[in-house]
């Protein structure tokens, strides 16, 4: 068996992530082989596409030719981080400071970079293929600045679905803000936002002198509706600087993290819920904010209601 030990840039990554990462070659079909042949254990024990690691975990896998070439491989150039897929759906980590599509400025755009990673791997598995067999639709979208869980469509009829499910309200998000000063407790905001009512609730989970983190669940979808809230309260969030925030000069986004999706699979009626692992200048901003705290705090991030 192949032995890894789950470190930090690997905390609260669903296992299905984690081996999409490792494996970049694999369709989605070999993958979950591996995982309901237990193929892969987490601590000994068998484990779901969509269990969330946590630092510390030893996962084993299989020792085989076939997953040793797999774990060789490389498709395209672009790290894309994919949480999730299936047929209809692609999951992806967003980076901060990377837009969801074509906007003012100049430059890559999350949308293409995943659709050029799932083509790359679509050549690798049909070298013959004439012709990629998809197009990526954004479901929902974050801004430039925001970091997390974003889902792509893989056809019209995936983001016709979907664009139901959203419009429904059956789409529920789970955001992750530091945020400056001491915010105590938990509350909720519901100042409106461009003249529409608008209503985001929130939990404390670390509190300093300097900047708290935040688990925030907008109940409305305004635009920058956490950022404004937040502005409101008067704690803006960390290098959101159109709304109040302190700049963050060497990270490209602001502190405000898309952390978790859940959702009624609408093909199978499955519950899934989606983790999105934070980026590593968040995690440091959090190091330096409660080094007695933090690893009690990253603990904690798996049991949030």
């Amino acid at each position: 068996m192949l032995e890894y030990l789950i470190a930090e840039e690997d905390h609260c990554r669903p296992v299905g992530g984690w081996l999409r990462l490792r494996m970049p070659a694999a369709t989605g079909g070999y993958l979950n082989q591996l995982l309901k042949k237990g193929h892969l254990t987490v601590n000994g024990e068998a484990a779901t596409e969509m269990r969330p690691l946590a630092i510390g975990d030893s996962v084993a896998l299989k020792e085989s030719g076939r997953i040793q070439a797999l774990l060789n491989s490389r498709v395209g150039s672009s790290a894309v981080e994919i949480l999730f897929e299936d047929n209809l759906i692609v999951a992806i980590n967003k980076p901060a400071g990377l837009s969801m599509h074509a906007a003012a400025e100049a430059g890559d755009t999350l949308t293409d970079l995943a659709a050029a990673y799932l083509h790359a791997r679509e050549r690798a598995a049909h070298p013959h293929a004439a012709e990629p067999t998809f197009k990526l639709r954004p479901v929902n979208r974050l801004d430039r600045g925001t970091s997390g869980g974003v889902i792509l469509a893989k056809s019209a009829t995936g983001a016709g679905i979907f664009g139901k499910l959203v419009m429904s309200g059956g789409l529920d998000k789970l955001y992750l803000a530091l945020a400056a000063g001491k915010i105590s407790a938990s509350g909720e905001i519901s100042e409106p936002v461009e003249g529409k009512e608008s209503l985001t609730r929130y939990d404390t989970l670390f509190s300093g002198s300097k900047m708290s983190l935040v688990a925030l669940r907008p109940e409305t979808g305004r635009m920058h509706q956490i950022r404004q809230h937040l502005r409101h309260i008067g704690h803006p969030v960390l290098g959101d600087k159109r709304y109040g925030g302190q700049a963050l000069p060497a990270y490209p986004g602001f502190m405000l993290h898309a952390f978790r999706t859940s959702f009624t699979n609408p093909e199978s009626g499955d519950a899934i819920t989606i983790h999105a692992p934070l980026p590593q200048g968040f995690l440091a901003l959090l190091r330096s904010a409660a080094p007695e705290n933090y690893s009690a705090i990253l603990a904690d991030l798996l049991s949030l209601p």
